[in-house]
């Protein structure tokens, strides 16, 4: 599918060269209608034959986003690539022990192996972003999973820990990374009323993966040795391929940052010689002016990074990602170090996920109902504040039946804020700016990741314990929910007194022109803000 999918974009592109050349000598292309038909005459001949053409119903832009249709099936290959991704890196702390047992090496260089497939997951993201923009989401989800494929496959043949952080880390992360935010952001643009729900179950699937596939993962590794586990988890992450075919192109009119029309056409239908020579004489000028476009639109592309919400939300991820993730590292060689079995600790990850999935789609349905919708920010940082309690209490618990309380309550939390976060996301950015916001955020994972897991390895083999490992874990994620929540109070007190000042202007009749006493009253706050207090103040001058 994907050799055919560049076979119609070459011939597409074959068709609208000849047509144009034609055009300049003043021919008439072969197979073109006639010259009476100016609605056919503007269309390539490729578009006219029906040849690789998306349907209308996924290209024509929209209002807004249809809230179900082919965006179930788009839900649906979100949910596959979180199990293919997600889940499968989860179950790479299966192989913990052993490659620390084969390799005879320490917890902290052991441990550098699942840091760094999170590390390029995260760190790549915005790559996966990119490519998805500018040329297909369905062309970076088959790369991604065949790069994530190849890295298990010669993983399988690793003969030393440098091999693995080569193949398993670099080349398997920048395969997830390809794959993992452009379909995440996919969802967001199928989605409005619904999205929270939509994001619980496609996110859903990090749960049910790591519930099925530890098990899987620890019975192939009796079964086949890590070896043979690693090349069939190769061939296994292969569906991504199928995943990326799932994901059709929707085109929404708040994306369309141009003028109307003008991208209705594939080129300009009548260009004369004249304007040719013409327009050679102005090349320069039109080539500095075009590049200062081009910059200005790519900047444009980023300028949510300035946005006062999307910072404090940016520093509050660093922490929640530096906290969770030492505990998907070290959970079973924990539970192994008190004296619980190997298949018990395997059930431990798979208590973990099937957990996972509940908090997916309780908290994504919970968060969307009009009680809760708008306060989605302190449900995200409740759940991480308690998932932080969880690892607190983590080393007093020494017990298989009190480590399966804690794998269903840790579990449910961090299903409930990883569904949040591209909701809260797109409560911030806004929808056409969600997948590159979503790529940022996921970047700002990559450092937390690839620090946090060998700092708690060095913990324990320094105090040959892990408490002050879970212990940093679990502070690092209270001050990340403690951060957020004064930012939002802050942001709601400055909001109530900057609408106080507008009523009292409002009260001393002090008109200005044009909306001024909104404009610069709104100035420091976010664009919905900006938004109401401009009506109000247009309404009130009406009067």
């Amino acid at each position: 599918m994907f050799w055919m999918y560049l076979h119609i974009r070459m011939h597409q592109e074959m068709d609208l060269q000849d047509g144009a050349k034609c055009k300049l000598d003043g021919e008439q292309p072969t197979g073109w209608a006639t010259p009476a038909s100016s609605v056919r005459r503007s269309q390539p001949p490729a578009l006219r034959r029906g040849r690789g053409a998306w349907p209308h119903s996924a290209m024509a832009p929209r209002s807004g986003p249809p809230d179900g249709g082919w965006g179930w099936m788009i839900v649906a290959g979100c949910f596959l690539v979180t199990i293919c991704t997600r889940a499968v890196t989860r179950c790479i702390s299966i192989f913990f022990v052993e490659f620390q047992a084969y390799f005879g090496q320490d917890y902290a260089r052991t441990a550098w192996i699942h840091s760094i497939v999170d590390c390029a997951t995260m760190l790549c993201a915005p790559l996966g972003s990119l490519i998805s923009n500018h040329v297909s989401c369905q062309v970076g989800i088959m790369l991604g999973g065949l790069l994530a494929s190849t890295g298990l496959i010669l993983s399988s043949f690793a003969a030393s820990l440098e091999h693995l952080y080569l193949s398993l880390g670099v080349l398997t992360g920048l395969g997830f990374a390809l794959c993992y935010s452009p379909a995440i952001a996919m969802v967001g643009k199928y989605f409005n009323k619904r999205k929270a729900l939509a994001y619980g179950i496609a996110m859903s699937g990090s749960g049910i993966g790591t519930f099925i596939l530890a098990p899987v993962v620890q019975l192939l590794i009796e079964q086949f040795s890590w070896r043979g586990a690693l090349l069939i988890l190769g061939g296994f992450v292969l569906n991504l391929c199928v995943c990326g075919a799932l994901m059709r192109p929707i085109a929404l009119k708040e994306d369309r940052k141009t003028a109307p029309g003008l991208l209705e056409q594939e080129y300009v239908p009548e260009v004369q010689k004249q304007d040719l020579k013409r327009m050679s004489i102005c090349s320069p000028l039109i080539k500095a002016w075009s590049h200062e476009c081009l910059c200005y639109c790519s900047w444009k592309e980023y300028d949510f990074l300035l946005m006062p919400g999307f910072m404090v939300l940016a520093v509050s991820v660093l922490f929640m990602a530096y906290g969770c993730s030492p505990l998907f590292v070290y959970l079973v060689p924990y539970a192994l170090s008190v004296g619980v079995s190997h298949h018990q600790a395997a059930f431990l990850m798979s208590i973990l996920g099937v957990v996972d999935i509940i908090g997916n789609i309780t908290f994504g349905w919970l968060t969307d109902r009009r009680c809760l919708k708008k306060h989605r920010h302190f449900c995200y940082l409740f759940a991480v504040g308690m998932d932080g309690l969880c690892c607190l209490f983590l080393p007093v618990l020494q017990t298989f039946p009190l480590l399966v309380p804690f794998s269903f309550t840790f579990g449910y939390f961090d299903g409930a804020y990883v569904t949040l976060i591209p909701v809260v996301t797109a409560d911030v950015v806004g929808t056409s700016s969600l997948s590159s916001a979503l790529g940022v955020v996921y970047f700002l994972h990559a450092i937390p990741y690839l620090v946090s897991p060998p700092v708690a390895g060095w913990l324990v083999d320094t105090t040959g314990s892990y408490t002050a490992s879970f212990l940093l874990c679990g502070f690092s994620m209270i001050f990340s929910s403690t951060l957020l929540c004064f930012a939002r109070l802050a942001k709601k007190i400055k909001r109530t007194r900057l609408r106080s000042l507008t009523n009292d202007t409002h009260s001393k009749h002090h008109i200005w022109t044009n909306g001024a006493i909104a404009y610069s009253v709104t100035g420091e706050l976010d664009q919905k803000d900006a938004e109401l207090l401009s009506v109000d103040t247009s309404s009130y001058s009406n009067r």
